[in-house]
């Protein structure tokens, strides 16, 4: 299918350049940004601006231009077990900590959220179905940078039902393709530390918040328990690479995964990037020893 301009449902023409690459099922919409050069900020492993040139990749230094194709490769290659893993490095734990995440977010009636690196739905879907189960509608925007996990969501959409109040967008965190001040929220789960400057992506989010809108990120963070961390950097070194390479095929993905938790910035260092960026009442509340934490945060 050939591409075509991207107009929102308010029928005006998005700010960002986008295009449609393939429709799929009525309801389930896939959208692919138009390819523009834009500057990244970068980050050395502690998650801060570095020269220019490099940034993280878990534990290697990369060109910044590289990180999220890297990145796009690492899910890729995971897409189709990507669930599957979830329960199984978690024991089903992050099943009670997205749902944490949703009563934290209380959905309304109406509400329009932008779910970023969200591409397999599980946040979305979990969204959709509060609402309903209060009898209530919303809009969900999933956008993520990796088609293939995209595909992944729609499929599982349609064989849930769920297919009206759902959009889907392939997009970058850094650069969206949508307008300023159009959404009510603003939801990542498990994705601001994959991105190549956490700073851009914050400010990207405050830009397409509406005012009064919430930002809140649910993301592995750093042991808050001294005798849980041993046996937690034990578990994730020895025990998740192993564990991506029988499920997978892939070892080096889930190496990855657990070294991009360790350059993450820690829940106070996050939560004043925030606050740089522009948001105001800032908060986090850590969940299982700060395992991993949610971070909220409102534009003025």
């Amino acid at each position: 299918m050939p591409c075509v301009p991207f107009f929102p449902q308010s029928g005006k023409e998005i700010a960002r350049p986008a295009q449609v690459c393939f429709v799929n099922d009525p309801g389930i919409r896939v959208w692919c940004p138009a390819m523009t050069q834009h500057t990244r900020n970068t980050q050395t492993p502690g998650g801060h601006s570095d020269s220019g040139t490099t940034t993280h990749f878990g534990f290697q230094s990369v060109a910044t231009e590289e990180k999220a194709t890297l990145v796009q490769g690492v899910f890729d290659s995971v897409a189709s077990r990507y669930d599957l893993m979830n329960d199984l490095m978690s024991g089903g734990i992050h099943r009670l900590w997205k749902s944490a995440f949703i009563n934290w977010l209380h959905p309304r009636a109406g509400m329009t959220v932008l779910d970023v690196a969200g591409g397999t739905g599980d946040i979305a879907f979990r969204i959709l179905r509060r609402l309903r189960d209060k009898g209530r509608e919303g809009r969900v925007i999933v956008c993520d940078l990796t088609p293939e996990m995209l595909m992944v969501g729609r499929n599982r959409a349609i064989d849930s039902g769920l297919i009206s109040g759902l959009e889907w967008v392939c997009g970058d965190a850094e650069s969206l393709p949508f307008p300023d001040r159009s959404v009510d929220a603003y939801t990542i789960a498990f994705g601001l530390r994959n991105v190549t400057s956490i700073d851009a992506t914050l400010a990207e989010a405050r830009r397409v918040l509406k005012p009064g809108g919430r930002f809140l990120c649910l993301e592995f963070s750093h042991v808050v328990l001294p005798l849980l961390r041993p046996f937690y950097d034990r578990y994730s070194f020895a025990v998740l690479p192993l564990l991506g390479q029988v499920v997978t095929g892939n070892r080096e993905a889930y190496r990855y995964l657990v070294e991009s938790i360790r350059c993450f910035p820690d829940q106070s260092a996050l939560c004043r990037r925030m606050t740089v960026a522009g948001f105001c009442v800032v908060t986090y509340r850590n969940l299982s020893g700060g395992i991993a934490a949610m971070h909220s945060g409102w534009r003025p």
